[in-house]
């Protein structure tokens, strides 16, 4: 046994256990007696109080002893909490407690993070871990798969599996329609497949991952491989750090079949509507050229936060003589070798492109519209993921699901305090090479307050680069650039707001995505992608993300303005975490477990 198992606690040590147990017993008896506002007070003045399904049956997020006393009020007569318990041992630094912790609720268990300042908790995360009677078969629940003894009724594994293919969709309906089939769609059919929810996953491709096969040939994950395993299955200990995307490809391919999912591929979802009497979604779908009608209980969109494109209309498009494509539609650079090449953009497609088409010998000029917030992919590890994402983490007991609770345990109304000092200390690090990429002309910056990269996703998704080698490009005069506004397509080329002509043999707009709630109109009706509303984004009142404040993203993994129907996607890190928690709302609608939504999300912007 090593000394430090051996050694005695301390007073140092034991008191943060002490305060975090006090804590603990004072809460669960106010929640136990229904003393919400004893439990409220036990909250600073300055608080916030997560909650990812456990108590809300919702992705929300309150603040204060106000905000707290309103959302006991209306869940505690159902959600019944006992049992609080530390974890781990507590820590304490500059004045904060910290302390993992489980307990349960009527009918499931949680886990959740305790921050405590002066004695009363600052933030508070709780999370949905599992519903109790319906746990998943993992570990020591796992399925025996052989079946010991002789009958004559004997079905293998593969006669199973072709049966229930053959009869969901068909002579059975899925309880749950995934449409989407990107890393999103795969993660979230594997959660459900796990829970025993009947869900058919359909892609319009011809192969899974073929979303990531077929973009433009040099993209890569510029997010590191312990940021974004997929549930149930890490990648394997040789991954690349930064796998490239034919190989991600492969991977959602091989993981549909060993986790066997129904996937459908060759499916598109042509129309929906929700039948009120029926409380189901009518789905007409063609599958591999046959229409056919499905009809799911709950519906979810997994089309991807940048999966519709936004194809800009300047004037003199439809003149131009050579060949124009948004990025998303780009085929890879081969074909430009010698042709003059105008990249409208400066995100990361717009230099995930220039930088690939250089390679192939073209003549590439970036046109930027707005500033961009770059930041160099080495630097970005080191100082902003490392502790939690990296073999320095794993080595500091930080796993991958750890982290995401880490990273989930941050309240969005103060997380860019915690990154503002971060990006500082990068801008100085990277000083020179933010010098350098002014010197060239290009605007940079690091979000309206200084937040960096992470805000600016949550914020609008859009409106940054991880720098893999492009900026150097654009520093050494390799990529041109050229700032201002398009004014017109001209037949051979692109007119800037300053007179300026760019000749182009090919335009490449790499001008963004739009929101998802675009998916909505085009597969149920304009009328419910209003009701929706917005998706993605915070209501921080910053560029591209329009108030009032939200406090959760708008709109994902949880329940919407439309019946039984839910967006789900992101990165692949939320892909993996968030899965868990829609997945779990699901399952409980199946189970006709009471599912009363606390602060459903209002619907504050149309498309």
């Amino acid at each position: 046994m090593s000394e430090t198992l051996e050694r005695p606690a301390t007073i140092e040590t034991a008191q943060p256990r002490r305060d975090v147990e006090a804590w603990l017993q004072a809460f669960e008896g106010a929640l136990a007696d229904g003393r919400v506002d004893d439990a409220a007070e036990l909250f600073g003045a300055t608080s916030f109080w997560r909650d990812l399904v456990a108590f809300t049956w919702n992705i929300t997020t309150v603040e204060g002893r106000e905000g707290v006393r309103d959302m006991l009020g209306a869940v505690l007569g159902d959600v019944r909490p006992s049992t609080f318990r530390v974890e781990e041992e507590p820590t304490e630094a500059g004045g904060v407690t910290e302390a993992w912790i489980t307990f349960e609720t009527g009918v499931a268990r949680g886990r959740g993070h305790l921050r405590l300042k002066d004695g009363k908790a600052w933030t508070l995360l709780t999370t949905m871990t599992e519903l109790k009677g319906f746990e998943e078969p993992l570990a020591e629940r796992r399925p025996m798969g052989a079946e010991h003894g002789a009958s004559r009724e004997r079905r293998t594994w593969s006669e199973k599996r072709a049966a229930e293919q053959a009869s969901l969709g068909h002579d059975t309906q899925p309880f749950v329609l995934v449409v989407g089939g990107g890393q999103g769609g795969i993660a979230l059919g594997a959660r459900l497949r796990q829970l025993g929810v009947p869900a058919i996953v359909i892609d319009k491709h011809e192969r899974p991952g073929d979303a990531w096969r077929k973009r433009y040939k040099s993209l890569c994950l510029h997010d590191p491989v312990w940021y974004d395993h997929l549930p149930y299955l890490d990648f394997p200990k040789t991954w690349p750090v930064f796998a490239p995307k034919d190989k991600i490809g492969d991977w959602l391919e091989m993981y549909v079949k060993v986790m066997e999912l129904n996937y459908w591929s060759k499916t598109v979802a042509k129309n929906a509507r929700f039948d009120e009497a029926a409380g189901e979604w009518i789905v007409t779908v063609e599958r591999d050229g046959e229409e056919m009608i499905l009809r799911p209980k709950q519906l979810v969109l997994a089309t991807g936060m940048s999966g519709k494109a936004n194809m800009p209309n300047f004037p003199g498009m439809d003149r131009f003589e050579g060949e124009q494509h948004h990025s998303s539609q780009h085929p890879g650079p081969d074909a430009y070798k010698d042709k003059r090449v105008v990249v409208i953009g400066s995100n990361n497609s717009a230099h995930d492109i220039s930088a690939a088409l250089w390679e192939a010998g073209a003549d590439v000029t970036m046109v930027q519209r707005s500033s961009t917030h770059i930041v160099k992919s080495d630097t970005l590890m080191e100082k902003s993921l490392g502790d939690l994402y990296s073999e320095r983490a794993l080595k500091n007991g930080i796993t991958t699901a750890k982290a995401d609770l880490i990273f989930a345990s941050v309240p969005f109304r103060i997380m860019h305090e915690f990154h503002i000092p971060l990006y500082e200390e990068i801008a100085r690090v990277d000083a020179d090479f933010y010098a350098g990429l002014e010197k060239a002309g290009f605007r940079n910056d690091f979000g309206v307050d200084g937040s960096g990269l992470f805000m600016k996703y949550l914020r609008r998704g859009s409106g940054y680069y991880i720098d893999v080698g492009a900026s150097q490009l654009i520093i050494d005069g390799k990529i041109k650039l050229k700032g201002g506004q398009v004014e017109a397509i001209t037949p051979t080329g692109v007119k800037l707001d300053d007179g300026t002509e760019l000749p182009a043999d090919l335009i490449v707009y790499a001008t963004g995505y739009g929101s998802m709630n675009g998916w909505v109109a085009d597969l149920v009706s304009p009328e419910a992608a209003d009701k929706v509303g917005k998706v993605w984004g915070l209501g921080s009142d910053t560029t591209k993300d329009p108030g009032p404040w939200e406090g959760e993203l708008r709109n994902m993994w949880k329940p919407t303005q439309l019946p039984n129907f839910w967006f789900h996607g992101g990165n692949l890190h939320q892909s993996r975490h968030y899965s868990q928690y829609l997945a779990l709302q699901l399952k409980a609608r199946l189970e006709s477990i009471p599912t009363p939504v606390y602060a459903l999300a209002e619907s504050h912007h149309a498309r």
